[in-house]
């Protein structure tokens, strides 16, 4: 690797981890960071907040002027493709011609078309521009922006606490606690970089679940969404209080629950909850992540579906045993081994004294 791609990857990483402390509140925005460097010496530095504030380039830009720095002829690095659109914001390609630079590097191209054109841009103006640099880390970092912009759908993940024999609660549904504490937490990370957390009303019958961020602080609730084909949700459950839920049956609605709480009805020719709508709804309402917290049967229609991008996996040190629930009920028994859902191990990391896996279900690797 020369000197100068060792420098763009150093500096590259430096904007992902900026681009991670908008992780809970750029929704629906993309997470982005960004660095200004020249002869070796940072000017400025920058991310993006939250929707309608400052992209990354623009807070980068004003930490350079508060630092009394010139930034002509500067390298800017920023984890996606400067804008080329006017919003609630400018063009942030725009403002780094005005700022004179003379080099931008972008981890990844802007999926979104209304934003895009800002590389082209930038060269049309004569500003050198790279991209590629850790891309791979970038789109993951922003997995479900592009999901919902390219795909129309959110990135969902499904979070799984199991024994190391693969099993998430006894015959009889009790799960509390199979991992520790430290992974529960760990659990609450993830589930507020997300923007809504998913179950189905099976897990709300039998664990009456609150689903909301506590262990780690964050702006803001994900949106609640409860699968209910007959309307069965208690109206006093723990998860329609607080903060928003949205409960979707395949036609029943339950006059008692709480005012405020929204309702969907979206059924499929079985007579059950449309999943593939159901995703395609919550895009259409900027839903980027989806985290997924349910039992077998939801965990296993959603793999059928194909709706299951990543999993999410906490493995105890610990042996239930038969007879005992798995992660994943499909609507049919396979056939052959080669029917089998394959994925990729992301990372592999101890957590307390349980193992934090993280896999991606490869048939969507390229998404």
């Amino acid at each position: 690797m020369s000197d100068l791609a060792s420098i763009d990857r150093a500096h590259m990483a430096r904007a992902l981890a900026l681009a991670a402390r908008g992780l809970y509140t750029t929704t629906p925005n993309p997470r982005v960071g960004c660095v200004i460097v020249r002869d070796g010496a940072v000017l400025g530095e920058g991310w993006h907040a939250r929707a309608g504030e400052a992209h990354a380039e623009i807070a980068a830009l004003r930490d350079a002027a508060a630092r009394g720095h010139d930034v002509r002829g500067a390298t800017v690095y920023v984890t996606l493709e400067p804008c080329n659109h006017h919003g609630r914001t400018g063009p942030c390609a725009e403002a780094l011609l005005g700022a004179r630079v003379a080099r931008v590097v972008a981890a990844t191209r802007d999926p979104f078309a209304l934003a895009g054109g800002g590389a082209e841009r930038l060269r049309g103006a004569g500003v050198a521009v790279d991209i590629g640099v850790l891309e791979r880390e970038a789109r993951a970092q922003n997995c479900g922006f592009f999901s919902r912009v390219v795909h129309g759908r959110p990135w969902v993940r499904t979070k799984i606490a199991a024994s190391l024999d693969g099993r998430t609660a006894l015959a009889d549904g009790t799960s509390q606690w199979i991992t520790g504490a430290a992974a529960r937490a760990d659990g609450h990370a993830w589930r507020a970089r997300a923007c809504a957390i998913l179950t189905g009303v099976g897990t709300v019958l039998q664990d009456d679940p609150q689903l909301t961020v506590r262990a780690v602080e964050t702006p803001r609730q994900p949106l609640r969404v409860i699968v209910d084909r007959h309307g069965d949700t208690p109206p006093a459950a723990r998860v329609l209080a607080g903060a928003p839920a949205l409960i979707v049956t395949a036609g029943a609605v339950n006059a008692a629950w709480p005012a405020g709480t929204q309702t969907l009805t979206l059924p499929n020719a079985q007579g059950r909850v449309d999943l593939p709508q159901l995703m395609r709804e919550l895009a259409s309402r900027d839903i980027n992540e989806v985290h997924v917290e349910a039992g077998a049967k939801l965990n296993g229609a959603l793999l059928d579906a194909g709706l299951i991008d990543e999993v999410l996996l906490y493995l105890a040190p610990s042996v239930i045993g038969d007879p005992a629930r798995g992660a994943f009920e499909r609507a049919a028994p396979l056939g052959a081994l080669a029917q089998r859902a394959q994925l990729a191990f992301d990372s592999i990391e101890r957590i307390g004294d349980d193992l934090c896996i993280v896999a991606r279900v490869i048939a969507r690797e390229g998404r």
